[in-house]
């Protein structure tokens, strides 16, 4: 069983800590994605993972094995790289072939491992090719194939899409989920890219500065980000985050923004809001949209803006609005025809309002 166990786990390169006492539990056949900014220690996490990197504390382990000390080759991992790493002389079945090759594996059981993984990715026809003859797409897949002969318990993925074009990101990221459904392995992939996250994982752990910020499924952060960061990083376009004031009574608060938006605050239950306190606002583009996209929101959910630019998207589009003061991203109708200039009337989804602590960046309603 492939269950993964990361306990207290700290790097140190010096006396800089990179990585500050993670604890993270990856079920078997789990498909769990690192994500966070460059620096966060999500590839650092994953190269202690495969091996390459020393832990300086903590434990992991693979079962009831504790893996701290094993050699790269005895975890039972396989770990495919952001540049692909094949041999430019070797054809595709060389290159998938060579670590079986070098375990001395017999012949036919290579033969029969390799045409297994190619059929998998669709590789039958390239297996006599050389990687100069193959677009990036298809070296990706090499790559991936390469680590499925050798039957691993886990397998670690390190931004193995981002040297490629947005047309082929979004045909890897389908690859990659029917490879874990065929497979049937655990999977741990590290990416920068927020939609590759939410698309792929089964579950989404954000790091940030060396930390875990939050862990769950897509969904779940989506909807109930902890703090700002997550608010900010997981959604695309990024959720609006706006600084306000509440003001009011204890029955009716209100959010007063930069310049002369007021909205309303919905009671909700286990609000922590108190009236003065400093707060940072979010609502995503969705729930801030054109009048008419959004039927039977109360009146006082609706406010008055100047369109500042506008991004058509085709099938939606984005429009920047100036909202007396405060700017904010929204969305409409794709087909809707908006421009520079306009007044509109907006409509806000305020069940879907996130509220921040200003100071400490947490999540209060």
């Amino acid at each position: 069983m492939a269950r993964l166990q990361i306990k207290d786990v700290v790097k140190r390169y010096g006396k800089t800590e990179v990585v500050h006492g993670i604890n993270l539990d990856i079920e078997d056949k789990e498909f769990v994605v690192f994500v966070g900014p460059s620096g966060c220690g999500k590839s650092t996490t994953l190269r202690m993972i495969a091996g390459l990197e020393e832990i300086s504390g903590g434990t992991m382990s693979i079962g009831d094995k504790v893996i701290n000390d094993l050699a790269p080759k005895d975890r039972g991992v396989a770990m495919v790289f952001q540049n692909y790493a094949l041999y430019p002389h070797m054809n595709v079945f060389d290159n998938m072939s060579f670590g079986l090759k070098i375990k001395k594996r017999p012949k036919e059981e290579i033969k029969r491992r390799v045409e297994e993984a190619a059929a998998i990715l669709g590789l039958e026809e390239f297996l006599y090719r050389k990687p100069s003859q193959l677009s990036g797409g298809q070296r990706q897949r090499v790559a991936m194939g390469r680590a499925i002969v050798r039957h691993p318990e886990i397998f670690l993925f390190d931004e193995p899409l981002s040297n490629l074009d947005a047309k082929l990101r979004t045909q890897m990221r389908i690859e990659m989920k029917k490879l874990h459904r065929r497979v049937d392995s655990t999977i741990i992939y590290v990416t920068h890219d927020q939609v590759e996250a939410m698309t792929l994982g089964d579950r989404i752990v954000v790091m940030k500065d060396g930390h875990i910020v939050q862990q769950g499924k897509p969904l779940e952060l989506f909807a109930h980000p902890v703090n700002t960061f997550v608010a900010g990083f997981i959604g695309s376009p990024p959720m609006n985050l706006m600084p306000a004031v509440v003001e009011g009574g204890e029955d009716a608060m209100k959010l007063k923004f930069e310049g002369e938006l007021v909205l309303p605050i919905p009671a909700k239950e286990g609000s922590q809001i108190s009236l003065g306190q400093k707060v940072v606002v979010g609502i995503r583009a969705e729930d801030l949209t054109l009048e008419g996209e959004q039927p039977g929101l109360p009146e006082d959910w609706k406010v008055s803006g100047v369109v500042d630019v506008v991004e058509p998207l085709g099938n939606e589009t984005h429009v920047h609005v100036d909202l007396s003061g405060t700017r904010v991203l929204a969305k409409c109708e794709g087909r809707r025809i908006v421009t520079p200039g306009d007044t509109v009337k907006m409509e806000a989804n305020l069940k879907h309002l996130h509220v921040f602590d200003a100071e400490t960046t947490n999540s209060i309603y």
